[in-house]
């Protein structure tokens, strides 16, 4: 089975049982194993509106049978069901799931692009990412987790 990471974040409402509640429906439907998931830690909003409360992440290593396009649909369908709200871009989540790895495919497309494209600058994945994976090598840069979260620890 494919090997993912999936991010995990939340900065509306009971951000740590929004955090867990996800991680158990993603199990739920039997088409997903949560292999491990990282500690979470609290982080300032990164971009956005002003004012936001700090955030919770953290990341999940999961193996499942989706195929990437199909995780997506249920990792949206999980937010929807632990209460997530649509906002504007970057603004406050009761609960937000992103796919950062998918083994080491490479997918750009409308609506979705692995690796994620922004992970290598957000220390706030890669910290919890690195916990779990720090092996795992990013299929673009070819080098691992450990050595890009390293480069935040200055």
């Amino acid at each position: 089975m494919p090997r993912v990471f999936i991010g995990l974040g939340a900065n509306v409402g009971e951000r740590e049982i929004n955090i867990r509640r996800a991680l158990s429906l993603i199990e739920q439907g039997g088409a997903c194993e949560i292999v491990r998931v990282s500690g979470l830690i609290e982080t300032d909003p990164v971009g956005g509106p002003p004012g936001q409360p700090a955030y919770l992440n953290g990341a999940a290593e999961v193996e499942t049978d989706l195929a990437p396009q199909e995780l997506l649909s249920a990792l949206a369908d999980v937010e929807r069901r632990v209460g997530r709200v649509e906002r504007e871009r970057w603004g406050p989540r009761e609960i937000d799931l992103d796919i950062l790895l998918y083994d080491d495919l490479v997918v750009r497309s409308e609506n979705l692009e692995i690796p994620h494209p922004r992970m290598l600058d957000r220390e706030f994945v890669l910290r919890p990412l690195c916990e779990i994976a720090p092996e795992v090598t990013h299929p673009i840069s070819g080098q691992s987790i450990a050595r890009h979260a390293a480069s935040f620890s200055v």
